[in-house]
């Protein structure tokens, strides 16, 4: 049950698009952190949380990756690729916890007067939605390259960062061309962050919960295995297809119909293609099960004996 040799390309090019988000967000949580506290935004301040918990997370999964690289052992024959989901709900429930905190200093500063953010606290705010927004379609172009729904949704966690910023674009801007009476957006958008920050914790503590679930791979995945069984030489229907996600590789279990008069030795060597042309064509099947059924339609065109 060794991997498909390409999926290491796989596992390669999603780390290596992680680690470039993780360094981008490092530098942009000490940019805006350093930049909320000296030109007194709050928000920026929020804003920052949000990169450095995209950090952790970005960190705890790049461990995860490797960890879900191990071969099969004895304890786990059906290899360690579970591991990033599970990072990913421990992940999820601290974003949440950190978001909450936040908010809630949030909610405690609205009434309180406090210096107007420096004019220059605008354009890191600016900077951080083009950078986002540009991680946001890399990520998204090496997702579907790679067929990784993690890369997919980590992409997708970069333009919910750009949405972000871009609220707090304008919460600064409104402060410093409203004056003081607009003073209460530094933390409205601060709490806008929040909301966005929460929301992703709870989409990824789902995703994260559904994979340990063995939840049903999408139907277009479905599909695909569906009619590539299909075109093998014998099989005549599809009985029964579940595929189960593991990470960013997938295991399949394969129902296929065949003529009952086949010997066992035609049906195994069927199974035996059926299994080689599914891999060979989908690099993140880790394995597939196959199972033999005999096709009811050609047992009712059988004569009695």
């Amino acid at each position: 049950m060794d991997s498909h040799p390409s999926i290491s390309r796989v596992y390669g090019e999603v780390t290596r698009a992680a680690t470039l988000g993780l360094v981008v967000n490092l530098l942009l949580g000490i940019v805006k952190l350093t930049a909320g506290i000296v030109g007194s935004s709050f928000a920026l301040i929020a804003d920052a949380v949000n990169s450095i918990g995209d950090v952790v997370t970005t960190v705890v999964i790049l461990f995860a990756l490797r960890i879900a690289q191990h071969p099969p052992d004895a304890e786990h024959p059906y290899g360690h690729s579970r591991a990033e989901a599970i990072a990913a709900t421990n992940v999820a429930l601290l974003i949440v916890l950190s978001a909450l905190l936040v908010g809630w200093e949030a909610i405690q500063r609205i009434h309180i007067q406090h210096p107007i953010p420096a004019t220059w606290t605008l354009w890191i705010a600016g900077l951080n939605v083009v950078i986002k927004e540009g991680l946001y379609h890399y990520k998204v172009r090496v997702g579907r390259r790679t067929n990784s729904a993690a890369i997919i949704a980590n992409a997708w966690d970069h333009r919910s960062d750009a949405l972000c910023s871009l609220a707090v674009l304008l919460g600064l801007a409104a402060i410093r061309f409203g004056g003081e009476a607009w003073m209460p957006a530094d933390e409205v958008a601060s709490l806008i962050v929040v909301a966005a920050i929460i929301w992703s914790g709870i989409h990824l503590f789902r995703s994260g919960a559904h994979e340990l679930m063995d939840v049903q791979a999408d139907q277009g995945f479905l599909n695909q295995i569906r009619s590539e069984a299909l075109q093998v030489p014998g099989v005549e229907d599809i009985e029964t297809l579940w595929v189960r996600k593991s990470g960013l590789e997938f295991f399949a279990d394969i129902h296929i119909e065949v003529a009952p008069t086949l010997t066992v030795a035609a049906g195994h060597r069927i199974g035996h293609q059926v299994k080689d042309r599914l891999r060979e064509k989908f690099v993140t099947l880790r394995d597939v099960l196959v199972h033999l059924e005999p096709n009811q339609s050609c047992e009712a065109n059988e004569p009695d004996s």
